[in-house]
């Protein structure tokens, strides 16, 4: 069934569901879009909706309903016939059912549906992958069928109202065949989005292509397929990926979002990007414990741009001297501070400056560091180098860090990657969290910071405690009014206090705060980092097909070594 290209009449129900009751600006952009092809737009609410949001889905619809809980295609299909009688639908060209799985259109609807409005069918959707979310149907499905609730609902005869309708004979259209993906995928709305958008200019794109697990991800390609279609939109397309960004770090795990999105910058120490120049107000603040630190660290100090607030704090009077001396001459404007020594970098940080950090654009947070209780003591050397070098390497890579927070407004922090030589190589399983989910959680509830917090993903802290960030990003941190008291008396634990808490606060605040945190690299240090990530994955590849074969995926390989109890043998052996 042809319908024509002018005054197509369409009734459009789309389903919102958010388990806080908010409908993101995706949400509203989305509905002005469909409002515009419609005759009449429905939006069904399952669960709860606050009072503002509900104004604002009644603002873009011509009408809201309830319903308890989501349902499928076939239950929302039924409940709108059941609502709207069967005999008012046919007074309509096209019964539009679709859920809030997408962002976008990132083109007008309206090409689309013209072009699907030459496609002699009865029913079709954007992309038959799986059970669709976005599908139409046309007036001879309610001009030639009974639709029985009982028969469509009956899973012996089919399991959703696309299978059923096929049953019933009619004619089934695509926007996009899935025939020209076989053999290559099978979701081409995970694998290959970038390609539908470019290439077959598919309007929307599904919001689970940046929440998949990346395992999943890396087990069918590459893992560039999220990141490349967001690329391409911002750098070619109207649409605002601001609304993606504020979805998710508003409704995902920070581990995800940095996986998915690859928030990692590698920056040159040698050629300078063009600077914006709306980042006008830096400051520097380093704790400075160890006296025979102060050298080095100002060594990197120097490296801040010229007219940096350097703020310096230091536990003793005596030391102050030390520093006062080593910092003679600085180039910038200089305030060292007596803190005395309780709250380490955490207190000088959350505590001593907190009365200026918010007078500034953008900050950096650095403090010595001297790992005393491991040996070799080169173990914590590198570990500070790590830090330092990826802080502050050089002032064309300072100007780079600067540049890139002017080019990325959301971005909230720029960390160092964590460490993994030596004894820290086990951060990147359980020693992320150690033992301080339990209080990290603790201090998110009363710090007011909601967002998905799990011990079995990563926190996506740097765990030196180094970083660049956009005050405004850690603004729930400091809206604490930190004592010198809270923070515990030295000498403290190796782990499980608060200022290990804190540590992996940091990434999360500036989730909350509507700002995402990434790590950064120098490209000089990221050739090592590299070869380092390479061989030790090389090396426990190699140790695990020696046990169990050469010829298992990743995923595999990771289940068997899951089955093994700590002497190395096979659980239930």
């Amino acid at each position: 069934m042809k319908i024509g290209k002018e005054n197509v009449k369409r009734y459009s129900v789309y389903r919102f569901y958010d388990k806080d009751g908010i409908a993101d600006e995706y949400v509203i952009t989305f509905l002005k879009a469909l409002k515009n092809v419609s005759s009449c737009l429905q939006v069904v609410v399952c669960g709860r909706i606050g009072h503002g949001d509900l104004e604002r889905l009644e603002a873009v619809s011509d009408q809201v309903v309830y319903q308890s809980q989501q349902e499928d295609m076939t239950a929302l299909f039924l409940k709108t016939v059941k609502n709207v009688g069967s005999e008012k639908l046919k007074t309509y060209d096209e019964v539009i059912l679709c859920e809030d799985a997408f962002y976008g259109p990132v083109y007008p609807l309206t090409g689309m549906f013209g072009t699907m409005a030459d496609r002699d069918v009865d029913f079709w959707s954007v992309l038959d992958a799986g059970t669709p979310s976005f599908l139409v149907l046309r007036k001879s499905v309610f001009e030639k069928a009974v639709l029985s609730g009982d028969r469509i609902q009956d899973e012996s005869v089919c399991s959703t109202l696309q299978e059923y309708l096929k049953k019933q004979g009619f004619a089934f259209g695509e926007y996009i065949s899935v025939k020209a993906f076989a053999g290559y995928t099978d979701d081409p709305f995970r694998d290959f989005p970038r390609y539908l958008v470019e290439e077959e200019k598919c309007p929307i794109i599904r919001k689970d292509i940046f929440r998949v697990d990346y395992g999943d991800v890396l087990a069918v390609s590459s893992g560039d397929s999220a990141r490349d279609v967001l690329d391409y939109m911002e750098g070619e397309l109207d649409y605002d990926v601001t609304l993606i960004w504020k979805n998710l770090l508003r409704t995902c795990n920070m581990a995800d979002i940095k996986k998915r999105m690859q928030l990692n910058y590698v920056l040159s120490a040698r050629f300078p990007k063009k600077r914006k120049n709306t980042i006008k107000k830096i400051a520097l603040t380093m704790h400075i414990y160890y006296e025979d630190q102060a050298e080095m660290c100002r060594a990197y100090a120097e490296n801040m741009p010229e007219g940096t607030d350097v703020f310096i704090t230091v536990p003793t009077e005596q030391k102050k001297k030390n520093v006062e001396q080593v910092f003679q001459n600085f180039p910038y404007k200089t305030e060292i501070r007596v803190i005395g020594n309780r709250g380490r970098d955490v207190g000088a940080f959350l505590t001593a400056v907190k009365d200026v950090v918010f007078n500034y654009d953008l900050v950096c947070k650095m403090h010595d560091k001297k790992v005393t209780q491991v040996t070799p003591m080169s173990l914590g050397a590198s570990w500070a180098y790590k830090c330092f070098e990826n802080m502050l390497k050089n002032k064309t890579y300072v100007e780079n860090i600067i540049a890139t927070f002017e080019e990325e407004p959301l971005l909230g922090m720029l960390e160092p990657p964590i460490p993994n030589h030596g004894p820290y190589y086990p951060i990147t399983g359980k020693g992320e969290w150690g033992e301080n989910f339990p209080l990290t959680q603790e201090w998110a509830q009363k710090l007011g910071i909601h967002v998905d917090i799990t011990e079995e993903k990563e926190p996506a802290a740097s765990l030196g405690a180094m970083f660049w960030f956009r005050p405004q990003a850690l603004k729930a941190i400091f809206d604490y009014d930190w004592e010198y008291e809270d923070y515990p008396e030295e000498p403290i634990d190796d782990d499980a206090t608060l200022l290990h808490a804190i540590e992996r606060l940091y990434p999360f605040c500036s989730q909350w705060e509507g700002y995402y945190p990434a790590w950064v690299m120098a490209d000089s240090f990221a050739r090592i980092e590299l070869d380092n990530w390479e061989f030790l994955n090389r090396e426990f590849v190699k140790a695990e097909m020696k046990k169990f074969g050469d010829d298992l995926s990743f995923r595999e390989l990771v289940g068997e070594v899951s089955k093994l109890s700590p002497e190395g043998i096979k659980v239930g052996e």
